[in-house]
């Protein structure tokens, strides 16, 4: 486990590699977070160039732990994209959007008058261990060169290959019908938004992402992170 910084100042060395650990408000991307650090790092130690990358995107939507690699350390991102990662968010039931969250609005409707609590419960083991799940359309993935969700704001929808994961927790923590909070512990490549939308389809409704918060990759925690204001 690399070590991360606790604290932002100008004796650290960028260069050699540092592993910030950032707690991503809602409305920034992850590439806002990467660009705001970045203009830091070249402005407080008087640099050119530095090499600056996150190791795995979160929505603009999602807040929560964002890793941070600096100078040489960057080589390091693939290796730390594959750490499990842990989740709390919400669920709405009996909707959906295009964006399978509140990217977008809603546009269809379903019957909840079915589900209880014990449903819902019954159907968290239907989605543990190794599972298949399609990206949404609303996604940064590259399909011939294009993003997936330039195409999907053009209404263009193509037909993307199912990928493996692994859902190694997944459990349901407050219902409050149409509410739903849960937490989540996953691979690498998971899209929360595609596990509550096929949750949905399962209990015959529909269902999107109302709020997400990444808490853990691997050993590092979102308790131990460091706010944006600490850059601003």
């Amino acid at each position: 486990m690399i070590e991360p910084v606790t604290k932002i100042n100008s004796d650290l060395d960028y260069i050699e590699g540092c592993l910030i650990l950032v707690n991503k408000p809602i409305g920034w991307t992850s590439f806002d977070v990467v660009k705001k650090i970045r203009s830091f790092i070249k402005k407080t130690c008087n640099l050119k160039k530095i090499k600056v990358g996150h190791a795995g995107t979160l929505d603009p939507l999602a807040e929560g732990l964002l890793i941070i690699c600096t100078g040489k350390l960057t080589k390091r991102i693939s290796e730390i994209q594959k750490l499990k990662k842990k989740y709390c968010g919400e669920m709405k039931l009996g909707a959906s959007t295009p964006s399978y969250d509140r990217e977008t609005y809603e546009n269809q409707i379903y019957p909840i008058s079915h589900i209880n609590p014990e449903i819902i419960r019954n159907n968290v083991d239907n989605f543990l261990g190794m599972i298949y799940q399609k990206p949404p359309m609303f996604s940064a993935i590259k399909k011939n060169g294009v993003r997936l969700y330039k195409l999907a704001r053009k209404n263009i929808n193509l037909n993307i290959d199912p990928r493996e994961i692994q859902i190694h927790n997944f459990h349901i923590t407050n219902i409050k019908i149409p509410h739903v909070m849960f937490e989540v512990e996953c691979s690498s490549g998971t899209y929360i938004r595609t596990l509550v939308h096929d949750f949905g389809k399962k209990i015959d409704s529909g269902s999107y992402l109302t709020s997400l918060k990444r808490t853990q990759i691997g050993d590092y925690k979102l308790s131990n992170s460091l706010t944006m204001k600490d850059f601003l």
